[in-house]
């Protein structure tokens, strides 16, 4: 666990040296001691941390989350459009968002629309492949593919610090305008708060070249204009309150997010359709409290309630009208407790319990709620030069709908099995391999949702085998003093894949356990610092993805061993910073191959490569007591005309300018 020690005066008999005599007091900064009870890694993460972040061209999570390897994005263009992300082929539900250690839930679909997060207020971006390295965790850690986690900013106060302010603001393309602000406080020495709020307005309009060619080669449609109906309007709050125990600490938190978009549509056949609108307000409380009770022994306990409410209205002229409100409410609680046998042997439990309920406002609606115990037993070896992690996770879920229906209570038991081997001494080169299984509940639109709903679903189940291997170097002096080398390759299997398939003779659409797919990849990143003179670094981060994705569902079928819709067989980033005293100039570059955007490989459904190049200018200056920064940022320099998603167009050339004044 993390003791947080306060250590602001030192008696100056304890200092010798003549730049402190002995009748003046040394006052040290706040620090910070981390147990070997808290963090055993086994397999490297992926990590973007806050400095990283503020020299990208981005605004959202989402954004962010595009420089990890092994991700795809899916992005339906402009500020406001929904942004989910996916982890190696496996689908979105198969990836756990974490936000400070508590996940993230979507009972209704399960997608997390990640540009709903503003990076105001995060600190570091870190994801996990299989799962967290670490035995102290909640037990719903241990049960995804992948996990995100997102570390919000902590108050620090240097002594005679009593609060910090921070507040900027963006203007860019689309009309979109950005003001965020932060305030900490320190109420005590073992007390401290912050209050971040965030506004977002933006008109969403942005030109864009709807181009398709037909078979034969002939152009179909090809034309320029612009995007309309992807407004959005949001507010953001989100309070905390920290505190420090005796070998411990705690937290609580207050979020909000209220937000109103246009939803443009996608663009068939040349036809507009902008008769989308939606409303969201999402709000938790949260809470997590942490303690050792003696060297060996340390305890968790995390509470949270959530509640989300969805307002979706669509008057297309071309579709039966709808308007429709959705409910979820959420509540979870979860204690993990860890036990060092050992000096060098720990175990862990955690249990976690979540409820889960989603009203609607449809016809002959399901009214559905969700019961779930996760009970995770862990233990975790570090012999120097070998680590090894060994989980098995219980999960009993039953569900209960209105008309009195209630689904068999399912069990699955999952193991797990990571392993890291450092060869050489110094442990700077390791090699590493997991196995894993994993799954995935159906969500309450799979099960419920009329007409389509499918109660007699089985979960979607993953196995993955990951085997890799990491270099990381420092230098105190020269011209290179930082190199880290990462490299993967991997194979995962998914059973009983959950699909939408047409049935019945009105051809409507069902959810079936029809899916089979086999997944090999390679993902390999490589970051460097680079001195070339002083005051002046050049940082560099590369990463590059392989992904072979087949359908190998039923071979009577014509996309059989064919790649699944949007997962390019190749796909990478580059992000270059050059920082020289208080400027710093970043260039990105992202890059996603050729793919298809339907189960058939064939002409038609074939997406074209694309690529996007970002450039930022940062300088950062004191004047007088307040730390000043200005960032200019070009997003799509080179102006190329792209789909992420077919029919939904990405803006063109684009940019921003933004100011940000702390004290």
């Amino acid at each position: 666990m993390i003791i947080m020690l306060w250590l602001l005066v030192v008696p100056a008999s304890a200092q010798s040296s003549s730049e402190h005599p002995s009748d003046s007091v040394r006052h040290l900064d706040e620090v910070v001691v981390t147990t070997k009870l808290t963090f055993r890694e086994v397999i490297p993460s992926q990590k973007l941390s806050g400095e990283q972040l503020e020299r990208l061209s981005t605004h959202s999570v989402a954004d962010a989350l595009r420089y990890f390897s092994g991700l795809q994005l899916k992005d339906y263009g402009g500020v406001g459009g929904i942004k989910t992300v996916n982890i190696r082929s496996m689908g979105s539900n198969h990836l756990g968002i974490y936000y400070d250690g508590v996940e993230l839930g979507n009972a209704q679909n399960g997608q997390i629309d990640l540009g709903q997060f503003s990076l105001d207020n995060i600190d570091e971006v870190t994801l996990y492949n299989g799962q967290k390295s670490a035995i102290f965790q909640t037990a719903s850690d241990f049960g995804h593919a992948g996990s995100v986690y997102l570390r919000t900013r902590r108050p620090w106060f240097t002594y005679g610090e009593t609060h910090h302010l921070k507040a900027s603001v963006k203007y860019g393309s689309s009309d979109m305008i950005r003001l965020s602000g932060l305030y900490e406080q320190k109420l005590s020495e073992r007390l401290s708060a912050s209050l971040s709020a965030g506004f977002l307005n933006a008109s969403g309009k942005y030109k864009f070249r709807y181009h398709r060619v037909n078979i034969d080669g002939t152009t179909a449609w090809d034309t320029t204009a612009v995007r309309q109906n992807g407004d959005i309007h949001a507010e953001r709050a989100e309070a905390n309150l920290h505190g420090i125990l005796d070998n411990g600490y705690w937290y609580a938190k207050g979020y909000l997010y209220n937000s109103e978009r246009g939803i443009p549509g996608a663009i068939v056949n040349n036809v507009w359709r902008r008769g989308e609108r939606q409303w969201d307000f999402n709000t938790f409380v949260q809470s997590q409290w942490q303690k050792s009770f003696t060297p060996r022994f340390s305890s968790r306990a995390m509470v949270k309630y959530a509640y989300y409410r969805t307002h979706y209205v669509n008057n297309d002229s071309t579709q039966l009208p709808v308007d429709h409100t959705y409910r979820q409410q959420e509540l979870y609680v979860t204690t993990s407790h860890v036990y060092e046998l050992l000096p060098a042997w720990s175990a862990s439990l955690s249990y976690d319990f979540r409820w889960n309920k989603l009203d609607a406002d449809t016809y002959h609606f399901a009214y559905p709620t969700r019961l779930t115990n996760l009970v995770a037993l862990a233990t975790a070896v570090d012999c120097q030069r070998v680590k090894l992690q060994v989980s098995l996770l219980a999960s009993a879920i039953s569900d209960r709908t209105c008309d009195g229906g209630t689904q068999p209570t399912l069990t699955r038991w999952t193991p797990a099995l990571f392993a890291n081997v450092y060869p050489l001494r110094g442990k700077w080169l390791s090699a590493r391999a997991f196995v894993k299984r994993s799954f995935r509940m159906p969500t309450f639109n799979d099960l419920y949702y009329t007409d389509v709903g499918n109660a007699a679903l089985r979960p979607e189940t993953a196995t993955q085998y990951d085997m890799g291997v990491s270099a990381q170097r420092h230098w105190d002096s020269g011209l290179l003093t930082r190199l880290s080398l990462q490299a993967d390759a991997y194979y995962n299997e998914v059973r009983d894949k959950i699909i939408a398939y047409p049935k019945g003779q009105q051809f409507r659409w069902t959810m079936l356990n029809l899916g089979r797919v086999h997944i090999h990849g390679i993902d390999v990143e490589a970051e460097a610092d680079v001195t070339p003179m002083t005051d002046l670094t050049l940082t560099a981060r590369l990463q590059y993805t392989y992904q072979d994705a087949r359908d190998v569902t039923d071979p009577a079928t014509p996309y059989y061993r064919d790649q699944i819709p949007y997962i390019p067989w190749h796909s990478g980033s580059a992000i270059v910073s050059l920082a020289y005293r208080g400027w710093t100039l970043s260039y990105s570059f992202i890059y996603a191959g050729e793919r298809y955007n339907e189960q058939e490989n064939i002409i038609y459904n074939h997406e074209e490569p694309w690529y996007t190049s970002d450039l930022a200018l940062v300088r950062q200056w004191q004047w007088k007591r307040y730390t000043c920064k200005a960032t200019l940022e070009v997003n799509n320099l080179f102006s190329q005309d792209y789909d992420v998603i077919v029919n939904y167009p990405m803006p063109k050339r684009n940019g921003a300018i933004a100011l940000s004044i702390a004290y």
